[in-house]
């Protein structure tokens, strides 16, 4: 069970205590370690799934929407996003655009690390278009003057319509 403890929000978890209480409860099974089962813990402790950001995933036939579901975007947090966010380069539709009408705060160092991830985006081809910024959040971007150097919009709809103005442009770039 102390192995469970730093997982036990994912679902596989959740599975594997109730599991656990009903061995305890029935002394028909044995006790269950995490380590047991390595797949399992292989997957749990990979750094590539294993977030604690919770965000809402939509993905469109073109790009994904990634809402973060946190109200303050610490660095730390941050961090953490980028790190998810960049492993959509390597997926079938790379294309992304971060809604963050759910952010009421955000410190520079959150802002300098979304405007770094936006442009190993478009070095690498594709899209990112971060879209409903908060006035407060909008404000300290625009003071730390990295709005000058990031692809905002004011609503998802017109993120939509940049990734897809983007997309139509790679494809007469590559024409010629």
């Amino acid at each position: 069970m102390q192995d469970l403890r730093r997982y036990r929000y994912h679902p596989f978890c959740r599975i594997l205590q109730a599991i656990e209480i009903a061995s305890q409860e029935s002394n028909s099974f044995p006790g269950i370690l995490l380590q047991n089962f390595p797949l399992l813990y292989k997957y749990l402790t990979s750094k590539t799934e294993s977030y604690l950001m919770n965000v809402k995933i939509d993905t469109k036939e073109k790009f994904t929407v990634i809402t973060p579901e946190e109200v303050r975007l610490t660095a730390i947090l941050t961090g953490e996003l980028v790190e998810m966010l960049l492993h959509y380069q390597q997926k079938d539709i790379p294309h992304l655009v971060l809604n963050m009408q759910r952010i009421t705060e955000i410190d520079e160092a959150s802002g300098e690390l979304l405007a770094n991830c936006q442009q190993q985006f478009y070095e690498h081809n594709c899209s990112f278009v971060i879209c409903a910024l908060q006035p407060a959040v909008e404000a300290l971007l625009d003071k730390a003057e990295l709005l000058e150097v990031m692809n905002v919009t004011p609503t998802e709809s017109e993120a939509w319509d940049i990734v897809q103005m983007e997309e139509i442009e790679r494809e007469l770039m590559g024409d010629e």
